[in-house]
């Protein structure tokens, strides 16, 4: 499970790393076995890292389509007549890929999760080291913060959203406590929020608040639907022989990459339940057990620490 401080970047010097530094950059690259002259996406651009990197195994005939929904990623552009940015989430690849005449790719990079450029923002809202607005959007153009779902959800979505993203002990009487709040006062910054929730935290406060905040996150920005958006794009797109790679930072979206590459569908029961036929799917697993940053990579950059890196070969 990512927690604040266990997520995709970390602070680094060089051009576009004080944005953040790409997660097992050289794994996840090599992964997608470049072809110079391809055609490829980087669906979550952040501070270009793992961009630069292709584009240094690109001829001039390769192209590569970066996606961000996050308007801060655009200042880490590089002049590059390759490189096409799109300022969309990737969920709509198919249909921004359309736009450039591109039908099928060579492969697709995904490095989930959240920059360290957006926990380090005070404004964004992201962090429990700050008191700031309960914003969390990724794309600030969304109109729906998470102070406003908490405070138009029903004390059972709000369960629901506790338990399975952030896998809160005592979600229910998390929910019920917030939802009564909320008929009386609106909880509008991450102070108001703390101190709302302090009395039933349970355990490590840190650790607690951390996967609360997880959890209003991934529902904010609607993550899992997105990367489930993704996935079955991916399957239609990348060419066979084509592949995927995958940087995760929680179990819930490497179970989806991994039951995907398994089994086609990111939920799907493996045979089917009265005729026992096995459901094909599009892709191969490259590594049986995901890939994880080494020790050394670890010590440098702590927040890689729950990193987890899947590739599919498309058949």
């Amino acid at each position: 499970m990512a927690l604040d401080g266990q997520n995709r970047d970390g602070v680094a010097e060089t051009e576009g790393q004080a944005y953040h530094v790409p997660v097992m950059l050289k794994q996840a690259v090599d992964g997608l076995d470049i072809n110079p002259s391809g055609t490829y996406v980087d669906c979550t651009f952040g501070g270009g890292g793992h961009s630069r990197e292709i584009l240094s195994r690109l001829n001039e005939k390769g192209r590569l389509f970066a996606f961000d929904q996050d308007e801060d990623a655009r200042a880490n552009l590089t002049a590059d007549t390759r490189l096409v940015f799109i300022p969309h989430n990737f969920r709509h690849l198919t249909r921004f890929l359309r736009l450039y005449g591109v039908a099928e790719v060579d492969g697709i990079l995904a490095d989930l999760g959240v920059s360290s450029h957006q926990f380090d923002k005070p404004s964004r809202g992201f962090s429990i080291r700050f008191d700031a607005p309960l914003d969390m959007r990724m794309d600030q153009s969304a109109a729906l913060t998470a102070a406003d779902f908490i405070q138009q959800s029903s004390a059972a979505s709000l369960q629901l959203v506790f338990q399975e993203y952030g896998e809160v002990t005592n979600a229910k009487t998390l929910a019920l406590l917030l939802n009564e709040h909320c008929h009386k006062s609106q909880i509008r910054t991450i102070n108001e929020l703390k101190a709302v929730i302090a009395p039933v935290v349970k355990g490590n406060p840190n650790k607690y608040f951390a996967q609360v905040f997880q959890s209003l996150r991934i529902a904010v920005n609607d993550e899992l639907a997105a990367l489930k958006d993704l996935l079955v794009q991916a399957a239609s797109l990348i060419k066979p022989g084509g592949r995927m790679s995958v940087i995760t930072f929680h179990s819930l979206e490497d179970r989806m990459v991994k039951q995907f590459f398994k089994s086609g569908d990111e939920d799907v029961q493996l045979a089917d339940p009265v005729y026992g036929t096995r459901k094909t799917t599009p892709f191969e697993s490259f590594n049986r057990k995901p890939i994880e940053p080494s020790a050394e990579e670890v010590g440098k950059n702590p927040r890689s620490r729950s990193a987890r890196l899947r590739i599919g070969v498309k058949k």
